[in-house]
């Protein structure tokens, strides 16, 4: 398959989408470039409507429409950022939307489609079995769909991004950019390089998800049988020729992080940057924190692809990113069982500045002895030196400690 996406292709995308988008500006992060050792800026497109930077490829693809087209509506498959954007860009073009998602999308997600107007239809495992049945859906109805990332629009849409940095930092050395099915870094690639194909572009994906990843490594296509990741919008297993035919021109690297990687990079974001991210948008973060990418140097953009999470979730991806920072310190140890030990062992670690999130006592195991109770306590810490400054201070005081 030839490339069909030009670099005229992405300034009419500009053109069409300018008095839709917000045009979000490079943030210095002073926290990221202390960490790395070089100067990074971060591109906040979750601070972009609907959360996410799927409205530029959605509303750029709706332009492209012709009006027997935007009489039957247009459908689609995802699991979030491009059901509401495609979902908003249709209510703005007074276009019927019919989104199918799949079982596991954020319910925040799934609420938000709901609100821009979209027909909602949740079905599927995952995202390949909610696009089956989307494309099943669509030989009865007729609606057109619109792929979240294999379409040329799409992908000229998303380029966009890239003018925007070139015009704002036009030194740029690096832009670090989410892969799941490629649109995003496909657009931007195109629109980079074809102003300064000396300037780097370098995917990150999860690992639990790396069909490009492996297929980039080896050259051809490859499907993954089985994905697992919290980063729910970058979860694709079966990559496409379009974009693949792209990333192998443009693209110099593409790497990989953890979950938990993943999850350290968002409590950075929402603490040092005020910035609540989505898994799928904090992957860029998590590879330059973790030093993912060989002999990385020089000004670095790191796109933040978006910010729709569910509060629940943020919950259980906080205490991952914490555990992962070294924040969290979980011990047993043994006490007498009169009036004040506890007091005495808390007041212990009140001096030693942690904080106690969890306190279990348990009197009934068989192996207590008369006299003593098991006490389990949760802390929350600074990080990995200050918890090793808590078990020396309590065993140095006599404490018997079980991590």
């Amino acid at each position: 398959m030839n490339i069909n996406v030009s670099y005229n292709d992405i300034l009419l995308a500009r053109e069409n989408i300018k008095n839709v988008i917000n045009k979000t500006p490079l943030q210095f992060s002073q926290t990221f470039s202390d960490i790395c050792g070089f100067p990074v800026y971060l591109k906040p497109e979750n601070l972009q409507k609907t959360g996410s930077y799927k409205i530029r490829g959605a509303y750029n693809k709706i332009c492209s429409l012709s009006q027997e087209q935007k009489e039957k509506g247009v459908m689609t498959a995802s699991a979030g950022n491009h059901a509401q954007g495609l979902s908003y860009a249709a209510k703005m073009a007074g276009i019927k939307a019919t989104v199918f998602m799949p079982k596991n999308a954020p319910i925040a997600k799934i609420e938000a489609t709901k609100g821009y107007g979209a027909n909602v239809i949740i079905t599927g495992n995952n995202f390949d079995e909610t696009t089956e049945e989307a494309l099943n859906w669509q030989k009865t109805n007729g609606s057109l769909f619109i792929s979240p990332f294999d379409d040329d629009y799409i992908i000229a849409g998303q380029g966009t991004i890239g003018l925007e940095i070139l015009e704002e930092i036009n030194d740029i050395e690096n832009i670090i950019i989410p892969i799941g099915g490629g649109g995003l870094i496909s657009g931007i690639s195109i629109a980079v390089k074809t102003i300064n194909d000396k300037i780097k572009i370098i995917g990150v994906q999860a690992e639990g998800s790396p069909a490009l990843y492996k297929s980039y490594k080896e050259g051809r296509l490859i499907n993954v049988s089985f994905s697992q990741t919290i980063a729910d919008g970058i979860n694709i297993k079966k990559p496409t020729e379009r974009t693949f035919n792209i990333i192998k021109k443009y693209v110099d690297d593409i790497v990989t992080v953890d979950d938990e990687e993943i999850s350290e990079a968002m409590i950075y974001l929402i603490e040092r940057c005020k910035l609540v991210v989505e898994p799928s948008g904090a992957v860029g973060i998590a590879s330059i924190i973790n030093k993912k990418i060989n002999k990385l140097s020089g000004k670095t953009c790191v796109v933040i692809s978006g910010g729709n999470v569910d509060i629940k979730m943020i919950d259980s991806i906080v205490k991952k990113g914490l555990l992962k920072a070294g924040r969290y310190l979980k011990f047993t140890t043994m006490i007498s069982d009169i009036p004040g030990s506890l007091y005495t062992l808390l007041g212990i670690i009140y001096h030693l500045n942690a904080s106690v999130i969890n306190i279990n006592h348990n009197r009934l195991k068989s192996n207590i002895k008369i006299g003593y109770t098991e006490v389990e306590i949760l802390l929350e810490t600074i990080n990995q030196e200050h918890n090793n400054q808590i078990l020396e201070v309590l065993k140095e005081k006599g404490y018997n400690l079980v991590l």
